[in-house]
């Protein structure tokens, strides 16, 4: 805060010592008694939110004329804009608490046409002055006395009538604390959370985090290094190279200083010339998925050699927590599997690969208890993941979490894993349909977050009931309506349509509920890609890029005699 010139400063009044210098002689001693001394307290900016960061907050502006803006401020982050209109002249007043018998000097940083600044009340003479308007940021300053049984007094600022919109910031009423103390002085802010990763472009990555009390401003790094400031809680970082990975962390600043930097986030650009997301993993333009089943529950019991070869992803399912919140591993249940080795195990994932198929590690499941809600527990996913994916040779991961999800840590954990893997990581999800009804769910969040590197959404369309389709009708499970009403949501909702598949079971058996026939799930594959055999929603447009198509399980499948793979897996393989 500015002050004003030492003669506005105010009164200082002599006080008599406390007590008196007195000196005893005794024993050759010479002894000071009774020496006290009084410092005059400091002045204070009595007047709140001074700067107008909070706002209008402690201000009443006549006849709802002001405002506050962001842009032209003379400090901080904001300032008040006023604008008279008719027979008001746009007056903000504030009363400050003051101390009687006291001068007071005032203050203010004024922009625009016919500004005034004064102070009325005062108990003697009240004051005012003006400027008749400037371009620039200029300072109004005058001061006042209080009367002896003053104890506050109205300050106020106004334009005048007929004239355009005035500007005003850093208001200052300085002298005695009247009780009503200052806004405190700044602290410096905590470091932001919830960093997060947003759309890419060959070029450019988009980066948003949580606001944090008392910034006015953001400062984001890049690899260690300074790459842009913002005034809000987010920021496009501009001018990267195509399918690189960056590292980025941000700080909070404000008067005081600059806060420590978040825990910092990886995030990777896209390929150069567009196209389909995630262009350079193996999996085909039209890709057919199947769960494989690391346990005996009835189904026919596999090794991943026997997994037909319509299926273009296999998700082994699952992997376990750990102690360690966030961190997964895998146990293949060699005893469950008659005998399935894990040596077998790695062999036969190359021999799929070799064969162009992706072996992936699924995460969760209906009893599923891995937590991804920190940045702690981010790190330990993504580096966990990463190590099962170097020790088995997995080709991605599968995200099939029923108990809930948060899209913040859980976008930093797969971005910091693509980081980690490369572009030709697969990632896969396999959401309930309650968690796909809106943009603001947090898988469907979360899918958006990692759209660039997103291989494919499996939603599950079974043991769900009635949910609303992207035309806002009821439709139940087990049609043909139910399939692309609900995938319609999806593909309107910001997923490209190589990025959505349809997740059914393989038979009565793999699902409580929502079984339909291959023959309704080639019907709606047809629908979305090409328009023909829809029930009776038919999608506005058609989708020829649609992934595929998931079933619950390869297992359940085989259980089947593999009817479902022999009549989806050739249907899908044949879409445009």
């Amino acid at each position: 805060m500015e002050r004003s010139p030492a003669t506005s400063r105010r009164r200082r009044h002599t006080r008599p010592l406390l007590g008196s210098a007195m000196a005893v002689v005794a024993a050759g001693a010479l002894t000071l008694t009774g020496l006290v001394s009084s410092a005059e307290a400091a002045d204070v900016n009595v007047a709140k939110n001074a700067g107008f960061e909070s706002g209008l907050a402690n201000w009443t502006c006549s006849g709802g004329s002001g405002a506050t803006v962001s842009s032209p401020v003379h400090s901080g982050t904001a300032a008040l804009k006023a604008t008279p209109a008719g027979l008001d002249n746009a007056q903000c007043t504030q009363t400050v608490a003051v101390k009687p018998n006291s001068t007071y000097s005032l203050s203010s940083w004024v922009q625009g046409s016919y500004v005034y600044l004064g102070a009325s009340g005062t108990g003697t003479t009240d004051v005012s002055t003006w400027t008749p308007g400037s371009s620039g940021w200029s300072q109004l300053s005058t001061s006042f006395t209080t009367g002896p049984s003053t104890i506050s007094v109205t300050v106020y600022t106004h334009g005048w009538y007929g004239q355009p919109a005035y500007l005003v910031d850093d208001f200052s009423v300085t002298g005695p604390d009247g009780g009503g103390g200052t806004d405190p002085a700044p602290t410096v802010p905590a470091a932001p959370a919830g960093l997060a990763v947003g759309t890419a472009t060959s070029s450019s990555l988009a980066l948003s985090w949580n606001g944090v009390s008392g910034a006015t401003g953001y400062t984001v790094y890049k690899d260690g290094a300074k790459a842009t400031t913002s005034t809000g809680a987010s920021a496009t970082i501009t001018g990267l190279s195509a399918d690189t990975a960056y590292q980025f962390a941000v700080t909070a600043t404000n008067t005081a200083g600059e806060s420590v930097k978040s825990a910092t986030v990886s995030g990777r650009t896209a390929k150069s010339g567009g196209g389909e997301p995630n262009p350079g993993t193996s999996v085909p333009k039209h890709a057919v998925t199947g769960y494989w089943q690391n346990f005996n529950n009835g189904a026919t019991v596999q090794k991943l050699s026997d997994v037909p070869a319509n299926y273009d992803i296999i998700a082994v399912s699952f992997a376990d927590a750990t102690a360690t919140p966030g961190a997964v591993t895998f146990n293949l249940d060699s005893a469950g599997l008659n005998g399935y080795t894990v040596a077998q195990f790695k062999a036969d994932i190359k021999a799929k690969q070799a064969a162009g198929k992706n072996v992936i590690i699924s995460v969760g499941g209906e009893k599923g208890s891995v937590a991804v809600n920190s940045d702690a527990s981010a790190t330990n996913f993504a580096n966990s993941l990463y190590s099962l994916i170097q020790e088995y040779g997995f080709n991605g991961v599968d995200i099939d979490l029923e108990n809930g999800l948060n899209s913040t840590y859980m976008t930093k954990a797969l971005r910091s894993l693509s980081q980690k893997a490369g572009s030709g990581l697969v990632i896969t999800m396999a959401p309930q349909t309650i968690d796909m009804q809106s943009t603001s769910g947090e898988y469907f969040k979360t899918a958006l977050n990692i759209k660039d590197i997103l291989t494919v959404v499996n939603m599950q369309y079974y043991n769900s009931g009635s949910m609303l389709g992207c035309d806002g009708k009821v439709y139940s499970q087990g049609s043909v309506d139910f399939l692309t009403a609900l995938a319609c949501i999806q593909l309107e909702g910001g997923l490209a349509p190589s990025q959505v598949g349809l997740g059914v079971p393989a038979s009565t058996r793999g699902a409580g509920s929502g079984y339909v026939a291959p023959s309704v799930v080639n019907a709606a594959l047809d629908c979305l890609a090409k328009g023909t055999g829809c029930g009776s929603f038919k999608p506005s447009k058609t989708y020829p890029g649609l992934r595929g198509a998931m079933t619950w399980s390869t297992n359940w499948d085989a259980t089947s005699g593999n009817a479902w793979s022999n009549a989806v897996g050739p249907h899908v393989h044949g879409l445009p």
